[in-house]
């Protein structure tokens, strides 16, 4: 796949981070970028996934209730820790 070149503003803090954390990696700036870039949309796109599965389940009409979701959150740290609903 070919790279298309951008252009993004940091903050100075950041900046001087990127390039002593690139130093430290013997990677180039563009590089630690790229993969922060890519992390993060992969975290966006499995977050929209969890979402959309969720609203799938919701649609089916498939919900914990309230009362059950409260009751095994206060059985936290106790000796009769219920199981997750």
């Amino acid at each position: 796949m070919t790279s298309q070149s951008n252009t993004i503003s940091l903050n100075p803090e950041l900046t001087d981070w990127l390039e002593t954390e690139g130093k430290r990696q013997g990677r180039s700036t563009a590089y630690l970028a790229e993969q922060a870039v890519q992390s993060f949309k992969d975290r966006s796109e499995a977050k929209a996934q969890l979402i959309r599965e969720a609203i799938a389940e919701a649609d089916k009409g498939i919900f914990i209730s309230e009362d059950r979701m409260n009751n095994w959150m206060d059985s936290w740290d106790s000796e009769g820790e219920l199981p997750p609903p």
